[in-house]
Parts: structure tokens; C-alpha cells; sequence
């Protein structure tokens, strides 16, 4: 029941987010403030858009839970084609907008945009773990593999190595070079709290306490799914202090007139705040394979009756990227794909940790353009002929 409580509130929320919105301007700063703040609190966060400068989006391959999409740009052929594989763990695929945004400056980028699954249909079944895995090696044969770069950011490390993997051992062409920035190919080294709480917890709790049934006005009704609003208040809570800091902040900026300010506060959060819900099956998949059992480290993980084996691997470069500071994903659980792959070449693995950077600061920010991003290119380059 809580899902279909939730969205009552959330729809009793409309009202005073219409009537705040029409108060933003006002004749005195501190009603604007105050409005602009309650706005802020009750607005419902949409899909945000990619809005990428000179780009057309076109779908390539549309499967029920992804589309892979196509940034079309008017820019020189022969650009290196690389496949962005965005993270689905909460956020919407524009999380990683600053990553394409980059990258489209030196080469032809796809991005996998997954869909919100309560707007998927019961029809279309369940969505696995596995199901994942599978999508990403139809789309490194759409993409035609041996002339692709893939890039994939924070979860999508392990499916997208694995991928790769099960290509290998079916005789497939497999990518040019893989980049592996921020994900928990081995989640047991310098664990953070995201680690420390799957292994806090056997898998039934998650289910008992994490998994509810969309509401009936949804494409998706009586599908099973993590919702976004519980994902999201997961993510508050890794640092209330710091969110609390940033509205309160927000609110003196609107008091002052800070125009910049408040808008740099919107921007963030307007992409922050925006979740979508992860079928039951995918996300409870994740928890117990990745987290639990650390089934691709160990060289314990089937998918669909096939052993992953990272040594299949022979042929395609990889560069591994970790923060510093990250508190997601900890130092050496990326770097744990270069020993994993024990008959790639010395010479065909690379790892780098950026100094200063946490999380997000992997693929966004000044760091990601100034710092990582150079380097991801260079990769990206020796690898192209």
C-alpha cells in the first residue's frame, strides 16, 4: 500500500506546487523566497532532457526497458563511434549528459536511455539482471563491435564487462576498448555504505522492504518495482546535512536576488530529484550478484546457463577510472576488472585515479572535462586504427 499512498500525497502535492509557482513573483523577496522553496519541495521532477547543442536524438534499437539512442550530430565522418552505457540505479540516463556532452566533441556517441518501469507494461514480463546483459550485446551487434568504444559509468561496470566477456567466449567481435569509470566490479574492497548495507541485510529484507506495486493509473500497473521516491530519500540520507545546507542556502539566495546561484541550485537538483522506478527482478538481481555474492569477482556468475569469464577477454583494451574520494564505488573495486582479465596484454590495461574527485565528479563537472575526460579520449584514440 505504500506506492499508491504515496502517489495520493504526491498528487495532493499538484495543487500547492501550482499555487507556490504563481507566488515566485512576487513583489516581496521574502514571499518569493518562501514560495520558491515550497516549489521546490512539492513539484513533481520529470524525465529531464538530453537538450544537447546541434544534436538530434534518434532511437536505433528499442527494447521494453531501453532505447539506444543515437546522437546525431553534423560533424565529420569517421568520428570514433563510442556507446555510453549510462547507469540505471535511480537516476534517469541524462545523468550523464556532461559525459556525452564531452564526448561528442571527438566522436559519434550512442547512450543507452533506460525507461522508468512503471511505464512499462506487465506484458513485456520481468526485467533481470541477466535481461540487461542481454540487451547490451544486442546492442554491441547493432553497433557492430569491432568498430565501437564502450564507456560505461558506475553500475553498468558489471554488466557491461560482463558482456563483453560473453561475447568473447561465443566467438563474437567484441569492442575496440572499454573504459570502466566509478562501478563495483568487486564491491568487497574498501567497501562504502552502499556496500555495507546489501551485505547487512539478507536478500529477503530488501524484498520485504524495498519492493512495491505500481499504482494502477501507470502503463506499468501491478508491476513490481524499487520505486524512485524510496531510491531517492536513500540518497538524501547518505548526507542530509549537505542537502539541508543546499536548500537552506537556496532560500537565502532567493532572498538576496541571487539569480546564478539559485539557478545553479535548480539545475542540480532538477536532475537529482528526477528518479525512475527499477523492476524487482533487476534491482534484487543486482543486490544479491553484485553485492552479496560478488559473483563476477569470484568467477561464479551464470547468465542465461553461460559462465562469465572476464578471460575470454583478449582483444579489447580497458581502462579503468576511480575518484579518490568516491563514496559510492571505493578505490580498487574498478580496478579489479585489469585482474580479472588475466590473457589481456599488460600493455592493453590502464588505470587511473583521479586525485579529489567523489562520484559524480567521474563524469561531470570541471574535473570530468578537464582531467578525465583528456585522458579518455587519448584511450579512446590509440585504440581507433
Amino acid at each position: 500500500m505504500l506506492y499508491p499512498l504515496h502517489d495520493l500525497q504526491r498528487m495532493s502535492f499538484d495543487a500547492v506546487s501550482a499555487f507556490t509557482e504563481t507566488l515566485r513573483h512576487a513583489p516581496f523577496p521574502w514571499v518569493r523566497a518562501q514560495a520558491a522553496l515550497l516549489h521546490r519541495i512539492t513539484k513533481v521532477y520529470g524525465k529531464p532532457q538530453f537538450d544537447l547543442p546541434g544534436v538530434t536524438e534518434q532511437v536505433v534499437v528499442e527494447r521494453p526497458f531501453c532505447r539506444l539512442v543515437h546522437f546525431v550530430q553534423a560533424a565529420p565522418r569517421g568520428l570514433p563511434r563510442v556507446l555510453v552505457v549510462a547507469p540505471l540505479s535511480g537516476h534517469h540516463a541524462t545523468l550523464v549528459r556532461e559525459t556525452c556532452a564531452a564526448l561528442l566533441a571527438d566522436h559519434d556517441v550512442y547512450v543507452t536511455d533506460w525507461i522508468d518501469a512503471r511505464n512499462v507494461p506487465l506484458a513485456h514480463g520481468a526485467f533481470s539482471l541477466a535481461d540487461y546483459v542481454s540487451d547490451l550485446r544486442g546492442f554491441l551487434r547493432a553497433l557492430d563491435a569491432k568498430n565501437l568504444h564502450v564507456l560505461a559509468v558506475c553500475q553498468p561496470t558489471v554488466p557491461t564487462l560482463a558482456a563483453v566477456a560473453l561475447s568473447a567466449a561465443a566467438g563474437e567481435a567484441t569492442p575496440r576498448s572499454m573504459t570502466l569509470m566509478g562501478g563495483p566490479v568487486d564491491a568487497r574492497r574498501s567497501p562504502t555504505v552502499v556496500d555495507k548495507l546489501a551485505t547487512d541485510h539478507p536478500i529477503a529484507w530488501f524484498e520485504a522492504q524495498m519492493i512495491h506495486h505500481v499504482p494502477a493509473r501507470y502503463a506499468g500497473a501491478g508491476r513490481r518495482v524499487y520505486p524512485g521516491f524510496l531510491q531517492l530519500s536513500a540518497f538524501v540520507m547518505m548526507n542530509p546535512d549537505s542537502h539541508a545546507k543546499a536548500y537552506w542556502t537556496y532560500w537565502l539566495d532567493q532572498l538576496r536576488g541571487n539569480t546564478a546561484a539559485t539557478e545553479k541550485h535548480e539545475k542540480f537538483y532538477d536532475e537529482y530529484n528526477a528518479v525512475l522506478d527499477m523492476d524487482a527482478q533487476y534491482y534484487l538481481d543486482t543486490v544479491r550478484i553484485v553485492f552479496q555474492e560478488f559473483a563476477l569477482a569470484r568467477g561464479t556468475w551464470i547468465v542465461d546457463g553461460e559462465l562469465v569469464d572476464p578471460t575470454k577477454i583478449t582483444a579489447t583494451p580497458i581502462f579503468t577510472i576511480e575518484g579518490e574520494n568516491d563514496d559510492i564505488s571505493g578505490l580498487g573495486q574498478t580496478e579489479a576488472a585489469l585482474e580479472l582479465c588475466t590473457n589481456l596484454p599488460a600493455a592493453s590495461k590502464r588505470h587511473m585515479v583521479a586525485e579529489g574527485c567523489g562520484h559524480y565528479g567521474l563524469f561531470s563537472g570541471s574535473r570530468w572535462r578537464e582531467a578525465i575526460y583528456p585522458e579518455v579520449r587519448s584511450f579512446i584514440r590509440s585504440h581507433q586504427s
